[in-house]
């Protein structure tokens, strides 16, 4: 079964809207690793002050929530290309300074999502595109200089191990529950997107060639060590400060 893109995933995660955050519930750390990526990415603005926050793919809301948490002065755009995940978003009381967008991440001019933001923050989205190396190119126009990138996903380590614990992960529960909630092909998705995307050494090297520099690549612990990471990333300070 070939990877679901663009409107079929879009359709997909619709469907499995309103299952989805009891599902990812039942992953130990799950909203956890998100404060952890959402503090790094804060650690990563080095001391600059960060107002302006763009949460591309924020789902139904819960790596806004951990944004909110960290950043509490910041505004935040949630990004989504799903309707029904924006819906379940919407439903959740927030404070005045986050609002949502219903858009593609790569259409994001044409919803009038405009930069400069201080920060993006994506989580569990580049491997779901099409086109991840135009959206790594839009998502640095947005950025103000010196502005960071921080991506929190499922990427490999590379090892064979990793491999095979992610397989074993999904065979005895990302697949059962999948098939519980009548969405089979969201969740076979999801573990095949994971085995078809870069390791995090591909994905370190993914930004750089998009004109990021201090790009860092940061495991995450408990059972996803290997296979979640964090990955830091900033908009050169000025053109020729590429290092």
């Amino acid at each position: 079964m070939p990877l679901l893109r663009d409107t079929a995933l879009a359709t997909a995660f619709d469907r499995g809207a309103d299952t989805y955050d009891r599902l990812v519930g039942l992953n130990p750390g799950y909203h956890a690793q998100l404060r952890r990526s959402a503090r790094r990415l804060v650690l990563g603005a080095g001391g600059t002050p960060v107002w302006r926050v763009l949460d591309l793919g924020c789902g139904t809301g819960a790596s806004t929530a951990a944004l909110a948490a960290e950043l509490p002065a910041a505004r935040i755009t949630g990004v989504d290309a799903s309707a029904g995940m924006l819906r379940r978003a919407g439903a959740r009381t927030w404070p005045s300074r986050v609002r949502f967008v219903h858009a593609p991440a790569e259409d994001l001019e044409e919803a009038g999502v405009r930069g400069p933001f201080d920060a993006v923050f994506a989580a569990y989205l580049f491997r779901n595109l099409s086109d991840p190396d135009g959206v790594l190119r839009a998502v640095r126009a947005l950025l103000a200089p010196g502005g960071v990138l921080a991506v929190h996903d499922y990427t490999l380590g590379g090892r064979r191990a990793d491999r095979l614990v992610w397989s074993a992960v999904c065979r005895g529960a990302v697949l059962p529950l999948g098939a519980v909630t009548g969405n089979r092909r969201l969740y076979r998705h999801l573990w095949r997107s994971v085995q078809a995307f870069d390791t995090a050494p591909a994905f370190r090297a993914r930004l750089a060639r998009a004109g990021f520099d201090r790009v860092r690549v940061l495991p995450l612990p408990g059972w996803q060590t290997g296979i979640t990471h964090t990955f830091l990333a900033r908009r050169p300070a000025t053109e020729g400060d590429v290092r």
